[in-house]
């Protein structure tokens, strides 16, 4: 992002920001205008209303989330496991992403069109693991059950309030990866 930032990617950053503080409906023209010390009557100049910059924020998490990590996840290469592995982590543990992240799960339950969006980029996760779980494991209904249950640890973990007697939750979560991509207790993280 070495760029100068335009104006509206400025509008988009600031909102993705209070939806990850606040929810969408912490997500106000005024309340922006204000976080970035200008008027509000700049908003206009970009975005036809309010909806224009959710969409916008929401084709702005997509392109994040999914085609930027997917990106990353091919320039750096390694076995399926661990681009499986980093791209958990580049989704899942990133001090950006994960708030805005959980604040767009919580926005699908009250709004379909966004639980439309979150489908269609889950879906194309899913197909991620999918895809790495199927290099070393041949059974199509235990690759989507593998899937789902790294995907639900991904995202479960962080609204889990249980302890780990002995451990904390890194390691634990840890060991739940080596199971669900099969590796040997012998080689972690492998």
């Amino acid at each position: 992002m070495g760029a100068l930032r335009t104006p509206r990617e400025k509008w988009i950053e600031e909102g993705l920001r209070a939806l990850a503080e606040g929810g969408v409906d912490a997500v106000r023209v005024e309340a922006l205008a204000k976080a970035l010390g200008v008027t509000k009557g700049g908003f206009y100049g970009y975005f036809a209303d309010r909806d224009a910059l959710l969409t916008e924020m929401l084709d702005a998490w997509e392109r994040e989330s999914v085609d930027d990590v997917v990106d990353r996840v091919e320039r750096e290469g390694g076995d399926a496991r661990n681009r499986v592995r980093m791209a958990g982590r580049l989704t899942f543990s990133s001090d950006r992403l994960l708030p805005i992240d959980l604040a767009v799960r919580e926005w699908a339950r009250r709004d379909h069109a966004v639980a439309d969006r979150l489908r269609r980029v889950d879906n194309k996760r899913m197909q991620l693991a999918r895809d790495a779980i199927g290099t070393f494991c041949a059974d199509p209904e235990e690759v989507e059950a593998r899937a789902l249950l790294a995907f639900c640890a991904a995202i479960g973990s962080h609204f889990l309030a249980a302890d780990h007697p002995g451990s904390t939750r890194a390691p634990v979560i840890a060991r739940a990866a080596d199971i669900i991509l099969d590796v040997p207790h012998d080689n972690p993280g492998a």
